[in-house]
């Protein structure tokens, strides 16, 4: 099934500008466009797609996804590359991961406090 650029908008949210943008920047394998110019969007668009809000949405930076998009392109003798790629960047989010999970201990310590207070009215 095809999709048009207002479908895939929909669908993950993104403006059409973005993904106008993702296609410039060569983030997504050519994308198919009829004899009037108008993009059509596949499943493995939506998978591409799919794949860089993922990826920057987890603050990995454009120039690693473009890395990753070019490793990709490349084929299997870049599957060492990419890997390696996929783990730091893993590494990276669950760092962020235990940083936020400390503060949330925080927040609930605080929420508690002032739970307390409340119902003793000081």
């Amino acid at each position: 099934m095809n999709y048009t650029i207002k479908q895939v908008s929909d669908m993950t949210g993104l403006p059409p500008s973005t993904l106008r943008y993702y296609e410039k920047e060569h983030l997504l394998p050519e994308i198919n466009k009829n004899t009037s110019g108008i993009r059509t969007y596949t499943k493995h668009d939506l998978d591409w797609i799919s794949t860089i809000i993922c990826l920057k949405n987890t603050d990995m930076r454009l120039k690693d996804i473009k890395k990753f998009v070019n490793f990709c392109a490349l084929g299997d003798s870049t599957l060492q590359d990419r890997k390696e790629l996929i783990l730091t960047h893993k590494h990276t989010v669950e760092l962020k991961i235990a940083e936020l999970q400390h503060h949330l201990e925080h927040i609930n310590f605080k929420s508690d406090y002032y739970e307390t207070a409340c119902k003793a009215g000081t």
